[in-house]
């Protein structure tokens, strides 16, 4: 296994890598909409939170070598399933035909007080 780490992305706020490569894989933690330099979230809205979210996944995914064309499963947790909807929008546009494999969960609280964190597992560029 080798680590992935960009400062492109906060930082993790635990004892976790921000993504991992093992072999032609790769996977990367749940990103949030945080601030990659301030580390803070500075946006409310839920599609702002999404758009931030997609591009901190983006950023790690770009540090192994790979993209988010590459993804091939998604695990998308948000905290009120009223906004799934516009979620599902923004997903939409970050995302590429043939969508990812995905799974989408409420959970009642996440790490910080945010409203969606996501996960993915991509494959590396040939």
């Amino acid at each position: 296994m080798r680590e992935v780490s960009t400062d492109d992305a906060p930082g993790s706020i635990g004892p976790y890598s921000q993504g991992i490569i093992d072999g032609d894989t790769v996977y990367v933690s749940g990103q949030g909409p945080a601030d990659p330099d301030s580390r803070e979230v500075e946006v409310e809205d839920i599609q702002a939170q999404t758009e931030q979210t997609l591009e901190n996944v983006s950023a790690v995914l770009e540090a192994a070598g790979t993209s988010l064309d590459n993804v091939v499963k998604a695990t998308v947790f948000v905290t009120d399933m009223d906004n799934y909807d516009q979620v599902n929008e923004v997903y939409g546009e970050y995302m590429s035909d043939p969508y990812p494999a995905r799974s989408a969960v409420e959970v009642a609280d996440l790490p910080i007080d945010i409203g969606v964190e996501i996960e993915v597992i991509a494959t590396l560029d040939p």
